[in-house]
């Protein structure tokens, strides 16, 4: 089995993961059209649509450094009853 943090992470990090990459690749989407299509209101609308994906990503990372100190925090506990 492969330790990788999808397979470790608990459900509230996989969701926030797959809503960071959704809400990012549609503010990417939203700012290539506006630059294919010459308006530049659309390109400045896609960027926080963009930053609002990376927070989530953030968010999810946060999540997971917090699951991770649980989880040794658990494993320390029960190496000290042994």
């Amino acid at each position: 089995m492969l330790n990788t943090p999808w397979e470790t992470g608990s459900d509230l990090y996989r969701k926030l993961v797959v809503t960071a990459l959704v809400i990012t690749a549609i503010g990417i989407l939203v700012a290539v059209i506006g630059a294919a299509t010459g308006r530049g209101g659309i390109v400045y609308t896609g960027i926080p649509i963009i930053v609002l994906g990376m927070l989530c990503h953030v968010a999810g990372m946060v999540i997971r450094s917090r699951d991770l100190r649980r989880r040794l925090k658990n494993q320390d506990r029960t190496t000290r009853i042994s």
